[in-house]
């Protein structure tokens, strides 16, 4: 009987570890990315939509870095009222700065992977290793199409799936 009981259990644990495993190709960042460069604003473009942001528009984030960490400055409006709120961003090591875990509520940390970037940084393309979140960022609020369009084309060849992309409003 408890031979019985341990084999269950070990084929549940196999079992929910499958269903947490990624399908499609390993999710990879850019090489390296300049800091002091990538600070600034980044406006949304576009993203896989977050309870977060439910209701927002004019979303963008400011990264400046400090002595330890980035911080990070969302700001958006929802309801016609300003919706802001400060974080931290920390480098995760050997990551060439292009994976940070960011926290807004201690001690609750996310992942934020740069895995497309802009040889001159205009835009920017921000996800994790899971594909459960993805955000396209640019310095102005608007993108071009042309450029909109090549980048969903690429992500979607690195199995994001492009349906669940929303535009972002920028007013």
């Amino acid at each position: 009987m408890k031979t019985t009981f341990k084999m269950i259990i070990a084929n549940f644990l196999v079992g929910l570890g499958c269903t947490t495993c990624q399908s499609g190709p390993v999710v990879h960042t850019v090489p390296n990315v300049d800091l002091v460069q990538y600070s600034g604003t980044w406006f949304e473009i576009a993203s896989y939509p977050q309870f977060f942001e439910r209701g927002c528009v004019n979303v963008k984030a400011t990264y400046t870095p400090m002595k330890d960490y980035i911080e990070v400055y969302n700001q958006s409006v929802k309801n016609g009222m300003a919706n802001d709120i400060k974080g931290k961003a920390f480098i995760v090591k050997n990551s060439g700065n292009a994976k940070l875990k960011v926290q807004f509520v201690w001690p609750f940390k996310g992942d934020y992977w740069i895995i497309k970037l802009a040889d001159d940084y205009s835009w920017a393309v921000v996800s994790d290793s899971k594909r459960s979140t993805l955000w396209i960022l640019s310095r102005t609020p608007k993108m071009e199409p042309v450029l909109y369009q090549q980048i969903v084309a690429d992500i979607s060849k690195e199995g994001f799936d492009i349906n669940k992309i929303v535009k972002m409003v920028q007013q």
